[in-house]
């Protein structure tokens, strides 16, 4: 590697200078805070584990995003996670092991094999929250709204919340009799909203089940879908329950607080292959990829000898961040010399335990961020301007 090429970074991934890295921690401490005072406890899952153990159940969704290598120790593989909420969920099922409802809350990196966003983006920081423990509507609508206070306390705008449910799109093809193969490749397709390929894919189809699908490719857009798919698909069973736990999910949207844009999406599941139920999204109109992604995973933990029922969100720290309208706090910073006089370090301690930043200056060198400095006066240290002279 040339001298020239040495500082590259791998496509995908980044780093954080002090400006962003900051506005990323107040992020992560101003959810995380939120999140506990919604009654989420804080969990660190590992950012490495065996591969056996990491991708199973949830998991196994993310095998081609997953990073790995052999452990030196065990000579067993190791993987670093793609996803944290899988391994949320393996706390709640096994190392937590509660009964009842459970509410947890993480933030973490994690690291992609491959780059799954534009812009490309292999090492996001995720941060989410997590319900286990009630399959009803009432915990999908709490993870909505939670996540809609915090982009309230971000002061985030021009937010859209796309809404869908995974079970829409089945009932209807099911109803149709599409076959499991078909249906796999007609899901990838209305996800990609390609609809010139879906035509020619049907191409061959009975005409029923070409109406139908084309009907189903429709169904996306503002709150009247709803009220089509209703009049299209009212005869299907499970239909009009899922309908009316969106239309549910929906009704807390209104009551936020924070102007929303609402798109409900009946054609794509979002996340992971994991979720089976109500699913949502947060879009940003700066970006082209989604800030925030959730839903309902049922059958969390059978692998780990639990089946628990579950629901919530992640959050993509590093993009959240970046359109954040935070206050940034206002701090005080002043320059210290190299001395050691006891009186200055006590007076320095007492600077810094009332919110001073106390930077030394090693070498002589004040840090161009400070606009104070302590000088001694009559055996008192003392702050006095930096532009003052010690004349003066």
């Amino acid at each position: 590697m040339s001298d020239t090429t040495r500082w590259l970074l791998p496509n995908g991934i980044d780093e954080l200078l002090p400006e962003q890295a900051s506005r990323v921690e107040d992020c992560r401490r101003l959810l995380l805070n939120t999140c506990a005072s919604w009654g989420y406890e804080y969990v660190v899952p590992p950012l490495v584990e065996f591969e056996e153990s990491l991708l199973v159940g949830l998991g196994a969704d993310l095998e081609q995003l997953t990073c790995k290598f052999s452990d030196r120790e065990t000579g067993k593989t190791l993987a670093v996670r793609a996803d944290i909420t899988p391994q949320v969920a393996r706390i709640d099922a096994h190392s937590l092991g509660r009964e009842g409802v459970t509410r947890l809350c993480y933030a973490g990196s994690t690291l992609k094999s491959m780059a799954n966003t534009i812009p490309a983006d292999r090492s996001p920081v995720q941060l989410g929250a997590e319900i286990f423990g009630c399959s009803g509507i009432d915990a999908d609508v709490e993870a909505i709204e939670l996540l809609l206070s915090l982009v309230e306390r971000s002061g985030l705008s021009g937010i859209t919340v796309d809404v869908g449910h995974v079970a829409f799109c089945d009932l209807v093809m099911d109803a149709a009799g599409i076959d499991a193969e078909c249906k796999a490749q007609i899901l990838a397709l209305l996800a990609r909203k390609a609809s010139s390929e879906l035509t020619q894919f049907l191409t061959g189809f009975p005409d029923v089940q070409r109406e139908t699908i084309a009907l189903l490719a429709s169904m996306h857009g503002d709150r009247d879908v709803l009220e089509r798919a209703r009049a299209a698909f009212a005869d299907i069973d499970g239909v009009d329950a899922v309908l009316t736990d969106i239309a549910t999910a929906l009704a807390c949207c209104d009551r936020i607080g924070c102007k929303l844009n609402v798109y409900i999406d009946l054609t794509e599941a979002h996340g992971y292959r994991y979720h089976s139920g109500l699913v949502f999204a947060l879009y940003a109109k700066e970006l082209g990829t989604a800030i925030a992604k959730g839903g309902r995973y049922d059958g969390v933990g059978e692998v780990f000898g639990r089946t628990r029922s579950a629901t919530g969100f992640a959050v993509d720290l590093k993009a959240w961040a970046s359109l954040a309208s935070l206050e940034a706090p206002s701090k005080i910073f002043v320059a210290s010399p190299v001395d050691s006089c006891s009186d200055l370090a006590v007076k320095e301690q007492a600077l810094r335990a009332s919110g001073v930043v106390v930077i030394k200056a090693v070498g002589g060198e004040i840090d161009r961020r400070c606009e104070q400095k302590l000088v001694k006066r009559h055996h008192e240290w003392l702050l006095e301007s930096v532009g003052k002279s010690n004349g003066s």
